[in-house]
């Protein structure tokens, strides 16, 4: 893209959010297809680090970025004064509108990162999981959401790992998944589908059971490829394995570059979740000098 392109302005790729638009259209992710008890599983692996207490006393005002389906709006709602969802996808948008059809304390904005429309410091809390290692300025989204914030209010932020953490043959299974995706992502959304179903099938599926098998057995599968989904439903490995390997702009960040991404941002007191999905991290806007 050139500068004056206005996606780049946007800081959004066009063929991204063209394909979570179909992804989230075909993955719904509402009550019909993924249980509560599912949804709030896999939401306190997001959230466990979020820090609550530090909200006003009816929640604050909040904002969900790259929120899809509004499958962690519909859990985070409930609990604050208003929440704000904004995504640069109509389609994924109009998804989010229906499963959150009842609640009354929703506004939702068909922006990109880099047009929030919303005044500065206006905001008690942020949280964008597994957005802006899609976006072509990670950085600078960071700081966009940043602007937002009130001086004390905290961001919890999701980007895929380096593998930082793993051993040397883990990452080479990884560079052999991308170069898949790397072709996968530019098929029509109708052969992208057709396969990552069949590897939700075929590699998902029995590497997530093998890892809940030697759990039960006494053994630690956490070492193993997608053992995360050992307690998963099988739409939610469908799901992953779509967005895993259909998604043409992907970026992956070392625990270090993300602390460092957050401070350039002015956010302190950065931290991590030690458990996966690597890596969560939460930070505090600094307080105004």
């Amino acid at each position: 893209m050139s500068a004056s392109d206005p996606d780049e302005e946007r800081n959004v790729d066009p063929h991204v959010a063209r394909g979570f638009g179909e992804e989230w259209s075909t993955f719904r992710q509402d009550e019909g297809h993924l249980s509560d008890q599912q949804r709030r599983k896999i939401f306190e692996d997001y959230f466990r680090i979020f820090p609550w207490y530090m909200l006003p006393a009816d929640g604050g005002t909040g904002i969900d970025i790259g929120c899809g389906t509004g499958r962690w709006a519909m859990l985070v709602a409930p609990r604050v004064a208003h929440l704000h969802l904004l995504d640069a996808s109509a389609a994924a948008l109009a998804v989010a509108r229906q499963n959150l059809k009842t609640a009354s304390n929703v506004t939702f904005h068909g922006n990109s990162v880099a047009d929030i429309p919303l005044p500065a410091a206006s905001l008690d809390f942020a949280y964008s999981l597994g957005v802006l290692h899609h976006v072509p300025d990670t950085r600078a989204a960071i700081a966009a959401i940043a602007e937002k914030l009130k001086p004390g209010a905290p961001f919890l932020v999701y980007l895929y790992y380096a593998l930082d953490n793993r051993p040397s043959w883990y990452r080479a299974v990884w560079r052999m998944s991308n170069a898949a995706r790397l072709i996968v992502s530019r098929l029509p959304h109708v052969l992208r589908f057709a396969i990552s179903q069949c590897i939700a099938v075929l590699v998902y599926w029995p590497l997530a059971r093998s890892a809940r098998l030697l759990s039960w057995i006494g053994g630690s599968p956490s070492g193993l490829p997608l053992a995360y989904y050992a307690d998963k439903s099988f739409y939610v490995m469908r799901t992953d394995a779509y967005d895993r390997l259909c998604t043409r702009l992907e970026k992956r960040f070392t625990r270090d570059e993300i602390e460092a991404m957050l401070q350039q941002a002015g956010f302190v007191d950065v931290r991590f979740s030690e458990r996966v999905p690597f890596w969560c991290a939460v930070g505090i806007k600094a307080q105004a000098k």
